[in-house]
């Protein structure tokens, strides 16, 4: 059969004429799809801006769909995610953006940084640990340590909490030398507990050197002092530590009383508490002077107070229904025999009123925290009963 040379003059125009159909139709398309994926992604924004979070999310999801190469939408939908407490969900956009080979360097940081705070919020402690470890020497470093810190401090792990202040502290970003001092302090805690109490001197040393202010390394070198048998210096601890703050003197008076017992320095002691009474009256404060058989002031009508006349002195300085209770306690009533029951009630009432109280999340608690367990922050206990706030 012989090749008609007019089918070649036919072919090639219909060719190039397909051919530029189909480039065109590609065209058209790719316009198509990149004006969708502008739409959705601005719809997406929308939303968020009406707090209207789930259609945000399936604006977000379809403009990822059209446009899956995308990092900013991937990163807009995982916070998205998490904000909304579906963190299973943000963990899988997150863990795709780091399987991704063509991510920069920047972006994968940032990556990383998004999951260790999905797992954060999610209360994956250990995962978020693991994350966050990977964010040291990068921009995000500081940041990961803070978070760091917290989980340790969160799970008392004191060593590794220790650590990282340390790290925080020699970046000059803020100072940690108190936070630090208290993870000594809590080192030291578990050590006395342990029946190892040289390793807790040294620590409390330590805690000392490091926060030389701070009350709370002075209050656990005294009452380990009183504990090796050695009241005399922990009387000087704690003299010392009223010249340095006065203010937390509530906390650590009764420690002060027995300590000037048992070395036999009652005057001293009663001196230094009427002393810093006059300036702060306390009922801790007050108690101990009693314990040590004075008052906070002596007058004509009575030189020879009685416990219960202190009582009375603190109530002239200010109303309090604690000091009230225990001066009743020791009052004879007319109708005694109904005196248990009152004294009862007194005693209900003014429980609540001898707690401490977080000053930042309002936590309550009979025993006194340098650290709160409510809301986790360091000091935010005023060294003052609730009654006394």
């Amino acid at each position: 059969m012989d090749f008609d040379p007019s089918w070649l003059l036919i072919s090639l125009p219909v060719a190039f004429v397909l051919g530029w159909l189909a480039s065109r139709f590609d065209i058209r398309q790719l316009k198509l799809e990149n004006r969708q994926a502008p739409k959705a992604y601005f719809r997406g924004l929308n939303f968020l801006l009406n707090e209207q979070q789930d259609q945000a999310i399936d604006a977000f999801i379809e403009a990822v769909q059209n446009d899956p190469d995308t990092q900013e939408l991937h990163f807009a939908l995982g916070n998205l995610f998490r904000r909304r407490g579906e963190y299973q969900r943000a963990v899988r956009v997150h863990e795709h953006l780091l399987g991704r080979g063509d991510l920069s360097r920047s972006d994968r940081e940032r990556a990383q940084h998004a999951l260790a705070q999905d797992f954060l919020r999610a209360g994956l402690l250990d995962r978020a640990e693991a994350a966050l470890q990977k964010l040291e020497g990068t921009r995000y470093e500081n940041e990961a340590r803070l978070s760091l810190l917290a989980i340790y401090e969160r799970s008392r792990e004191w060593a590794q909490a220790a650590n990282v202040a340390q790290k925080l502290d020699e970046s000059d970003q803020a100072s940690y030398g108190t936070r630090r001092a208290h993870h000594l302090c809590e080192q030291a805690t578990e050590r006395v507990a342990a029946g190892d109490l040289p390793g807790a001197a040294k620590l409390l040393a330590a805690a000392v050197e490091l926060a030389p202010q701070a009350p709370r390394p002075a209050i656990d070198t005294a009452n380990l002092q009183l504990r090796n048998g050695e009241p005399g210096a922990a009387f000087d601890t704690l003299v010392a530590l009223s010249n340095n703050a006065p203010l937390a003197l509530p906390l650590y008076a009764a420690a002060l009383q027995q300590a000037a017992v048992a070395a036999h320095r009652e005057a001293d002691a009663l001196a230094l508490l009427q002393r810093r009474y006059v300036e702060s009256p306390s009922i801790d404060v007050l108690e101990a002077m009693i314990a040590l058989g004075g008052t906070p002031t002596a007058t004509p009508e009575a030189p020879d107070p009685t416990p219960r006349d202190g009582y009375i002195a603190h109530l002239a300085q200010q109303p309090s229904l604690v000091a009230a209770s225990r001066w009743l306690s020791g009052e004879k009533f007319e109708h005694e025999q109904f005196h248990p029951q009152v004294q009862r009630a007194l005693d209900q009432a003014t429980r609540p009123l001898m707690r401490y109280r977080c000053a930042a999340c309002g936590f309550e608690a009979h025993q006194y925290f340098w650290h709160c367990p409510g809301c986790q922050a360091w000091d935010s206990y005023p060294p003052r009963r609730v009654e006394e706030l």
